[in-house]
Order: structure tokens, then sequence, then C-alpha cells
């Protein structure tokens, strides 16, 4: 009888004790938890493979190097399977020679590439350099828990280990990577892109793979002296899926196992509040649990009869419970009660409406709407306990962006006609419409809420753009305004000229500086030109007794005319209006030129004002002051509330801090101007209590986090 090469004899498998026996339990925990996670890794690499190749397909700019991508792509789904299998074989292979006196067949990568017959020198050196800079940045990164681990492998086998040797390091999985793909029938560009994905779905959750191996080792006693080295959380998967969620609004959540265990420790503190919801029965009557079933029946019972946001009776879901749960049990003869999870999951949604309904971020009208959601989140929750662990969880995600929308509105009288107000009561109204058990609704209603929610940022976009363009302009024009001013004040106060002179330059020759200055600014030809032009203008009508100024006048005066007959063309001034100004300033100059003293000369006493600058109230207050510190703290894009008055209260968005004058400029949802305040006024209202900042966190994750604190709070108490 022929034998198969993979079938051993029985005898022979008796006679042969398993290398695997040899080693200990601990060991093959290990291996098994390492197992799970680097299946994750290569299904999502394969995952995100086909959409990568894709892509560089796309970008391709021949057909041939199109064909080369497609054909990977199909080759890839051919032999994903036969892949995964002989990467898990070299690894099962590799912590089966633990157990043996020395490892054959193992050597570090660079040695190992994808072998394939028409490989050139070339590709190898490129493969190369590619995999020495991949395990140079996990060694980089995480280099110190992999050392860790080899040497906690080293204690508990009793022999020598570094880091090229251990099965977990980044040489060997790339190289069980490189070994597993020599089938691939794949370009050196293709076999690049395969280990860049490599790195980013696999390698890059190594801390995570080294972190929880040597927890299993220092649990069981094995040099726990050693230090943990923190876990880097910023990358990784869990990020990644948290990005998934983010853009994938239409992924169903799950009761994954990290939920319930989340879930679990947050049992442990809700133990001090159970008990609050039970029925009003004689102490006699023997409790009875009810199933969870029955307990979706009762809540999907009462989401039939939530109350208007109308109504002024605030909707108690824990009294509404326990009336259902009386009436049950009158009608049984059994005190009906709901069991320890149900209860909890009920008692910490009821905790987190407590604090959504009391947060002042949520205008009251919205309050009354969001209300209406405890039975149906109540109920998401009861289903799938990921709810209160995965930030993604679409039912969370769609209270959140319902709050995050919310806090935008001005509170007012008359909702109804507010677009958002009545786009939100139509998705909770579907919502206690239509939703039973299939939490999949959440995210229907999420998509379109979401583009909805993006259309109005859009709009509100370009008006807020325009807003902040006017503002720039307005500021600008003011700069510009306050400069000619002091230029004029500078050179007219103090002097005795003609009173038509001081008209001319305050009213009319102002406004060529202001251009000259908005159009070219302080540094330009029109600017200095201007500015001689105007000192030239003023010594020409000023007192010159000797006749040696007289000859240097007449020299000058061409030039002057003719810049000052430019620069009110270039303001674009009406000759004729003008016409009297130079008969006069021709009478004036006649007299200079014949040593003769002008007649009707004034002193100009009072500053010219082209702009008003209004005190700021923050000129009196210490930089120090709590107020001006919250006024230094206000951000661009954050959300205040202003109380106009007893009744009126705005809310609105900064949008600019217009330097130098530090106007800070408000906006509404809409995008339009409401409010221009000085950073002194911000702190008067702060310090008035008329102003406060908004919290913009998500709704969800603050309600949550500020629960499980008050619920520490109350176990520490007891």
């Amino acid at each position: 009888m022929h034998n198969d090469g993979k079938v051993v004899p029985i005898k022979q498998a008796q006679a042969t004790p398993s290398p695997l026996a040899r080693l200990p339990v601990v060991v093959l925990q290990v291996r098994d938890k390492a197992v799970q996670q680097l299946q994750q890794g290569l299904q999502e690499l394969f995952d995100n493979a086909d959409d990568t190749l894709f892509e560089m397909a796309d970008k391709a700019r021949s057909t041939v190097d199109q064909h080369i991508f497609f054909e990977a792509m199909r080759d890839l789904r051919l032999k994903r399977k036969n892949f995964e299998r002989v990467f898990m074989e070299q690894l099962f292979a590799a912590f089966a020679n633990l157990g043996q006196a020395a490892s054959d067949g193992l050597h570090p990568v660079p040695v190992v590439t994808y072998e394939v017959p028409c490989s050139t020198q070339a590709d190898d050196r490129e493969k190369a350099v590619a995999l020495e800079a991949m395990l140079g940045r996990v060694q980089h990164r995480d280099g110190l828990a992999l050392g860790q681990l080899s040497a906690r492998f080293s204690e508990v086998l009793g022999k020598p280990m570094n880091d090229q040797e251990n099965p977990l390091g980044p040489a060997l999985l790339c190289q069980f990577f490189l070994q597993a793909g020599r089938s691939l029938g794949v370009e050196i560009r293709v076999k690049l892109i395969m280990l860049k994905l490599f790195e980013k779905y696999v390698l890059s959750d190594a801390d995570q793979l080294y972190g929880e191996a040597n927890q299993l080792l220092v649990a069981t006693g094995v040099l726990p002296e050693l230090k943990s080295v923190p876990s880097r959380r910023a990358g990784g998967r869990a990020a990644r899926e948290l990005q998934r969620q983010a853009l994938v609004p239409a992924a169903e959540p799950s009761s994954d196992e990290s939920g319930q265990q989340a879930f679990a420790a947050l049992q442990a503190l809700l133990v001090a509040v159970r008990g609050s919801v039970a029925p009003t029965l004689e102490a006699s009557a023997q409790p009875q649990p009810i199933s969870t079933r029955d307990l979706l029946r009762l809540l999907s019972h009462l989401q039939q009869y939530v109350p208007q946001p109308e109504a002024e009776d605030d909707f108690d879901l824990r009294n509404q419970l326990e009336q259902l749960l009386t009436r049950v049990s009158v009608k049984s003869g059994k005190s009906r009660v709901v069991e320890a999870a149900d209860e909890d999951v009920i008692n910490l949604v009821a905790l987190l409406f407590e604090f959504i309904l009391n947060d002042r971020s949520v205008p009251h009208a919205f309050k009354a709407l969001i209300a209406r959601l405890q039975i149906p989140i109540l109920k998401v929750a009861v289903l799938d306990k990921s709810l209160f662990s995965l930030p993604g969880h679409p039912a969370r995600r769609l209270l959140n962006e319902i709050a995050s929308a919310a806090l935008c509105c001005s509170p007012q009288s008359d909702y109804q006609h507010d677009s958002l107000y009545l786009r939100i009561e139509q998705v909770i109204q579907r919502l206690l419409n239509e939703f039973v058990e299939d939490p999949a609704i959440f995210s229907q209603l999420l998509t379109p809420f979401s583009a909805f929610i993006k259309d109005e940022h859009q709009r509100s976009e370009v008006l807020e753009q325009h807003t902040r363009d006017v503002e720039e302009g307005r500021l600008r024009t003011e700069v510009a305004r306050q400069r000619v001013a002091q230029v004029l004040n500078r050179r007219l106060l103090g002097k005795a000229l003609p009173p038509f002179v001081v008209q001319f330059l305050q009213h009319t020759w102002s406004q060529v500086l202001l251009l000259a200055h908005l159009k070219h600014g302080e540094q330009s030809v029109q600017w200095q030109t201007g500015l001689r032009t105007l000192d030239e203008l003023i010594w020409s009508v000023g007192l010159h007794e000797d006749t040696e100024a007289g000859r240097h006048l007449l020299e000058q005066l061409p030039g002057l005319l003719k810049a000052l007959r430019d620069g009110l063309a270039s303001a674009a001034f009406d000759p004729f209006n003008t016409r009297e100004f130079f008969v006069r300033l021709q009478a004036v100059h006649v007299q200079t030129c014949e040593g003769e003293r002008g007649d009707g000369l004034i002193e100009v006493r009072e500053p010219f004002i082209l702009s008003t600058r209004l005190s700021d109230p923050l000129e009196d207050l210490p930089q120090d002051d709590p107020d001006v510190r919250k006024v230094h703290q206000l951000r661009v894009g954050g959300w205040v509330e202003f109380q106009q008055d007893e009744d009126r209260v705005l809310r609105c968005k900064l949008t600019a801090i217009m330097a130098p004058t530090q106007r800070y400029i408000f906006v509404s949802r809409t995008g339009l101007k409401v409010l221009e305040k000085s950073a002194g006024q911000l702190a008067m209202d702060f310090k008035q209590g008329a102003l406060r900042s908004l919290d913009e966190g998500l709704l969800f994750d603050r309600a949550l986090a500020a629960v499980i604190g008050d619920l520490r709070q109350l176990n520490r108490g007891k």
C-alpha cells in the first residue's frame, strides 16, 4: 500500500512523541492566542488587497500594467485559502520546533524570498531592501516588548532564544508570509504591494500580539519582574475598525466578545443601583424573572405610548416599566421581575438619559425630541452590549449626530418651520413606528440623516466664507482709515494753513491715500507718492517770506499740480468738482511767490478722525483674570451661547478673530454674521454670566463617562 507523504502510520505516530507534547501549556496558549490575531490580520489583508490592486490598475499608465494588476487580483482570489493555510502551517511548525533540541529549516529574512524562475537579482535586491526597512520599523516600534517575549520564551523553554528565532518575531512572520506566497504568479511590483499590506494589517498590531503573549506568560509567573510595555493604540486594527465604522454607517452592530467584556465591567459598578426596577407587590410574592424576549415585548408596547415632544409630563422609563411589571405580576399572581443583566442595562440607559436631559448644550426643545429615543436605545442595548464600547455603533452615532446638529440651534419659541427640527422629529418618529428588534434601522436612518447634515454644513460654509471675506475687507478698510488719519494728524496738527486746503486734505486727498493703502499697501510707490504730494502741498501754501523759497516754489509747482491731478484721477474724482480748489490754490501760490503773507490762515487744532476706535474693557482687566483666560481659550469653530436678555438666547459659532484689532466675529448656523465683540467685551460677558462655551464633545460619550464617574463615587461611598 502506498503511503502519502502527509500520512503517518499509527504505529510510527505512537512511537514518535509529538514535539508539541514537550512544550509547556502556557506556550501553547500563547500560540493559540496569536493564531487568532494573525488570522484576523490576514483576513483583513486579503479583504483590502482587492481594492488596493484595483486602484493600482485604475491608475496604470498602460494596458500591460493594467493587465498585470487585474491578473494579480484573480490569482489572489483563487489562492487565498491556500496562502492562509501555508502561513499557519509554517507558524505551527515553528512552535513545534521549539520543543526540539535544535530548530531546522528556518532562516531569518531576507534570505527567503518569493522564488520564481524568472526572478532577477534586481528584484531580489528590491525585496531585500523593502524587507529590511519593514523589519527595522517593527523593531524600532515594538522591539522592547518582543525582547521581553523572547526572554520569557527562553526562561520557560530552558534554552536561549533571540528575536530572530522567536516564532512571533517579525523576521519569522515575514518568512512565513513569503513562503506562503511562493505559489503566486505575480511580478515584483505586486509582491512589494503585498509586503506593504502585510506590514499594514498584520505587523502594525505587533504590540498587541506581544503584549497579550507577555501577559499570559506573566500570569503563570514567568519573569514577572520585567517592566510591562504600555500598548500604543494610536494605530493598528482597533483604530482601523473605528475608522471603518465611521466611514461605513451601514455596518450592523454585533454582540462581540469585547462588547460583553466591557458591559461586564460596567455591571460591577451598576450593582449599587440594582433593585430600582421592580413591581409594587407584597413582599411574600415569589419573584420570577421574565426573559429578555418578554422584556423586549414590554418595551415595544411602551414604545407605542411615548408622549409627544409638546407633552408637559416627563417620561420616566423605569417608572413606566415598574407599572407594566406590576400589571403583569397581578395578572399572573407572581412577582415578575427583570433579570439582573437586563436591569443593569435599564439602569444604565436611564442614567445616560438623565445626564443627556440635564445637559445644557442641547436646547430644551431638542431635549424633548431626544427623550423619545430612550426606549429604542434601551432595546438596542438589551440586544447588543457593544453599544457601550463601540463608538462607531450606528445607534450611538445617530444619537450623537442628532445632538451635535441640535447644539447649533438657538432656542426659540417656534420650531415648526425649522428644517433641522422637522428632520430630527421625522427620524425619531420612524424609529418609534418601525423599530421592533432589528437594529439595522439605525443604519438605514443614519445614512440619509448624515447626508442631510452634510448638505446643511456645505451650504453654511459657503455663507460663512463670504462672511469672513466681508469682515476681512471691512477690517482692511478700517486699518487703512486709521493709518490715513494718523498721517494727516501728524502733518496737520499745529500747522497754520488755508481752510480750503485743510478741507481738501481731510475730505478729498484722504480718499486718495485710503485707496492707495487698500489697493497697493504702505510699501507701494502709490502710497509713497501720495505722502510726498501731501507734504509738498502743505509746504507750498506755507508762509515763505524770502525770495529764494519763492523761486524754489516756482520750480516745484508743475510737478506738484501734476501729482495732485494724477492722484485725484486715480481716485476717480470729477475734475469739474475740484476746479475751484485749483483756482484758489493758484491764488495762494501767487501770493507766496510775491513774498506776501497769506490771509485767512487757520491753525489746525482738532485731530482728524476717519474711523472711531471704541474703548475696549479688556484694557482695564489684568491678563491673569480668569475671564480673560476664557476669552483666550475660545477657538475658531467653537460654539457659544449668549444670554442677550431675560427672554433671548443666541447660539453662534466663532468664525474669525480679526487681527490686529482682535475683533471676534460670530455666525449663526446658516453662516450669517450675528455678532461682533472685542476681547474685553467677551471677558465682561463671561464675568457677568451672559456668555458660556458649549461642550461640543459627543453627547453619548460624555454621558457615559459622567455616569461611570458617578457610579464609581457611589461605590466608593459604600
